[in-house]
Parts: structure tokens; sequence; C-alpha cells
């Protein structure tokens, strides 16, 4: 069987380290920050929203709270939700290390199936306060221009798709960050198919990353001070 190696940016990404009998591939764990707008950029201007069955809707009283502690991320997702977007992953998800978990916590799920290749990263992070929370936000979407309002979502939402490609093999990749109150929740998803080459329909990446948003805001309840 032919050897299919990985881009060097997907290597990093891959976690845990484990040897596919299947395609003879070596998986190098280890996050890696969203990819760089260094590629062709494929973003949503009018993102839609998720109709899926488990998502979860942000209420009024809710971004009208405030947050002292983040919440657990790899309890964030429906069982469901995690199946549908990482087919094969492992529901319980790997915790990565933060350097203060009450502030900061961020999970993640990857798994290659087949040839199909996808990875699910959700943040939660605590300000201050709500001003603190709405600068750092509003820097982030800066930060990430191409990409497009998410309404009905938290306080705000903003969501962007970037397609790169690195020695052929592309990956499409999308971010969504909310704004509940002093809170940001921060959804990162990207795929890749290994035998095309090729990557996910922008609307794929898109959609799954908004309805993994909706859970997580969602689970912000378990981070109320009130």
């Amino acid at each position: 069987m032919r050897s299919l190696p990985l881009p060097l940016a997907l290597t990093a990404r891959l976690s845990p380290v484990a040897v596919l009998a299947c395609a003879g591939w070596a998986l190098t764990s280890g996050p890696a920050a969203p990819a760089a707008a260094g590629g062709h950029q494929a973003a949503q201007n009018t993102p839609t929203r998720s109709s899926s069955s488990d998502s979860s809707e942000p209420s009024s009283a809710a971004s009208a709270k405030t947050y002292s502690t983040a919440p657990a991320p790899c309890t964030s997702m429906p069982t469901a939700t995690i199946t549908a977007l990482v087919p094969a992953a492992k529901t319980a998800g790997k915790e990565i290390p933060s350097t203060d978990t009450k502030l900061r916590r961020t999970c993640s799920w990857n798994a290659l199936k087949g040839y199909d290749y996808r990875w699910l990263d959700v943040s939660f992070e605590v300000s201050a306060s709500n001003q603190e929370a709405e600068q750092e936000y509003q820097q982030r979407v800066t930060a990430k221009s191409g990409g497009g309002a998410v309404p009905g979502l938290g306080d705000s939402a903003y969501s962007v798709v970037n397609l790169t490609t690195e020695d052929k093999q592309q990956t499409r990749e999308g971010v969504v960050m909310v704004r509940v109150s002093n809170a940001l929740v921060i959804v990162t998803y990207n795929g890749s198919d290994f035998e095309t080459k090729k990557a996910p329909g922008t609307d794929e990446i898109n959609q799954g990353a908004i309805k993994a948003a909706r859970a997580a805001v969602g689970a912000l309840g378990g981070g109320q001070s009130g």
C-alpha cells in the first residue's frame, strides 16, 4: 500500500501518538494554534445558524450573568456532536494543560477515519469584566478578517473559514468566537482528506464549528458565579 506522508502543519496537530496500521502513518501529539491565514481564504460572510437537535441556545438570562470559572471543556460537547463532527474520535476528549484552569481551559478531539481527518478544539476563557472580554473579542475578530457575524449566539459571535495548502494537501479550518458576558468561547474545527488531498467544503466546516459553539455556550452554565 502506498505511503501517504502528512504535511508538517497537520503532523504537528495530530494527537495522541498512534500507529495507523491501515495507512502506515505515525501521528505526533501536540496541539497547535489555529492555522494562519496564509493560504487561500474561503469564508462565509453571513454564516447560517445550525439546526442540529443537540445544539444549545443561549438565553438572555445567561448573558446577563458573570462567570468566575471556566467550565470543564471535555464535558461541554454532547456525545452525538462529537461523533458527528469527529468520527472515530474518543468522546472523552483530551484536555490541554493550562497555566490557570480557573480562567482558561481547552479540550481537543481528533481522529483519522480511513483517509478523512478531523480536529475539534473547544476553549473557554474567563475575563475579569465584560469590558475586558469585549476588548479581547474585538481584537481576535480583527485579527481574523474575512468572516461574518453569527446571529443569535451569545452577546456577539463571529465565524471565519480559511483554506490552506501544504505539500499539495488542502486543509480547511473554521473558527467561531463567541462572547457571553465576561466569558469567551473559541471553537476551532478543521479537516482534510489524505486520499484525494482535498479539504471538506466551506459549509461543512463552518456549520460544524457553529454547532460545537452552540453546545459550548450552553455548557457555560457550569461556570456561573451568580
